[in-house]
């Protein structure tokens, strides 16, 4: 099995970037292998210019940065994002490379006549965040049901892909790191078997 491990962070040497490869390591020391997609070292543009418009248009094939994302995600069994949270969401940079790759004819068809057709069934989606904030902040403010059903539901579902694990790492500028990345070694260990999970019961 294979996972594409998505990074959203400016420094390397961030909490974000430990998780990432704390699952990293976790996922080849079960047999499985990975690549890691730092956006930020590799200058992804996240601007949705008049060429992506075309795209979803369906008046225009991907430009090439697009075309290499999906490609990368075409090879993967699970798709795992790492990021911060940013305003309550995921930061610019990854929502930009979603609004890019998750393009309209690649991870779904809509079509005035034929209605919506979802293409991602196959992928396994795996989301952790870092939350500066407590549970309780979230709790209060419905932030978590709201995050949910905006990146959840609003985005993968929307292309068919089904989330197997979804974790916010909680006080991550004030907890000792050693927690989350202990966190991130058992998300790495079960990542798959989380995946195998909705093969067999239907829900995560």
């Amino acid at each position: 099995m294979h996972a594409l491990i998505v990074v959203s962070h400016p420094e390397p040497g961030s909490l974000t970037h430990g998780v990432a490869a704390q699952i990293a390591e976790e996922v080849s020391l079960s047999g499985n292998s990975f690549e890691i997609a730092d956006l930020a070292a590799e200058a992804f543009d996240p601007r949705f210019t008049a060429a992506d418009l075309a795209v979803h248009r369906s008046k225009a094939p991907p430009p090439a940065d697009v075309a290499a994302e999906q490609a990368r995600i075409d090879r993967a069994d699970a798709l795992v994002l790492v990021y911060p949270v940013y305003w309550w969401s995921m930061p610019g940079l990854l929502k930009g490379w979603i609004d890019r790759v998750f393009s309209n004819g690649w991870a779904f068809d809509f079509g005035l006549e034929s209605g919506l057709v979802k293409k991602l069934g196959r992928l396994r989606v795996h989301l952790v965040a870092m939350a500066g904030s407590d549970a309780r902040v979230y709790a209060r403010h419905g932030y978590l049901g709201a995050m949910k059903t905006q990146i959840d539901h609003g985005i993968f579902d929307y292309c068919g892909a089904r989330v197997a694990t979804s974790e916010l790492l909680f006080d991550s500028e004030t907890r000792d790191p050693a927690a989350h990345l202990a966190a991130a070694r058992a998300i790495g260990r079960d990542l798959f078997e989380a995946s195998k999970r909705i093969e067999a019961t239907g829900t995560a």
